[in-house]
């Protein structure tokens, strides 16, 4: 099976998921700035259950259907309603030729009143992808509206030469680096070293993971805007959150 045949047939999967959202918070003006969809099964399972039933010749749908199934729901469930963007996972090996791949996903912002410029799309430095193709999707994202984020920063293959050559709009902060940080001068050293970083290059840093109001105050002292983890909130099955359910602190 080819990509283009995956992005054709995007129905064409073995079995059935849902999403859970999770909110990206903005703790300056205590605001949500995205919903994160997150792979779930049916009746919300993890998605350890869902990424067991991949294979290469179900991948290409499987992207293509979480990138639908993830613009439908949200907008079902009032995304447009606020300000905050929806950021979708993606898996750059499996994209065969991005500009039919990106189709189905334009196709359905347009029916669901999601605009590009609302969409996020993540990708991980753990998954080795090459790099020219990888360029190119970022490349046509970027001019068709997305905002792009690298994810799981620090915990991955390619560091800080993928940066050098493919700086995202927002970079995710592993929660490896934000564990502890709070007692831990050297994980504070790299993250102070991060957001400087960020402010030269333009680039929205993203800390996740965040599990203790500690964490959470010492990322504020090294300027830290947006974050996300179960302490400031927590996932919800087919749902998204409101401003009240935030544990934000002043």
């Amino acid at each position: 099976m080819t990509g283009c045949t995956g992005c054709r047939n995007a129905d064409a999967l073995p079995f059935e998921f849902s999403i859970a959202f999770q909110p990206i918070v903005d703790v300056v003006d205590c605001s949500i700035f995205a919903y994160e969809a997150l792979v779930r099964g049916v009746n919300g399972e993890g998605a350890g259950s869902i990424f067991a039933r991949l294979t290469d010749d179900n991948l290409y749908a499987f992207d293509q259907r979480c990138r639908v199934k993830a613009i439908e729901l949200a907008a079902s469930l009032g995304l447009m309603d606020g300000d905050a963007k929806l950021s979708i996972n993606f898996m750059p090996r499996a994209i065969y030729e991005p500009r039919a791949c990106i189709k189905l996903t334009l196709e359905t912002g347009r029916r669901c009143a999601v605009p590009p410029e609302r969409l996020i799309f993540e990708f991980t430095e753990t998954e080795q992808t090459d790099k020219a193709k990888l360029a190119e999707i970022l490349t046509l994202y970027r001019a068709l509206g997305f905002e792009t984020a690298l994810d799981d920063f620090g915990s991955g293959y390619a560091g800080l030469s993928l940066l050098a050559d493919m700086p995202p709009g927002i970079l995710k902060l592993d929660m490896t680096l934000i564990r502890g940080i709070d007692a831990d001068p050297v994980r504070h050293a790299i993250v102070k070293h991060v957001f400087a970083l960020g402010k030269e290059l333009d680039i929205k840093i993203l800390c996740e993971g965040v599990e203790t109001e500690a964490e959470v105050e010492t990322l504020r002292q090294l300027g830290a805007r947006l974050m996300q983890g179960y302490y400031l909130c927590r996932p919800a099955f087919e749902a998204l959150r409101t401003r009240d359910q935030i544990a934000f602190r002043a």
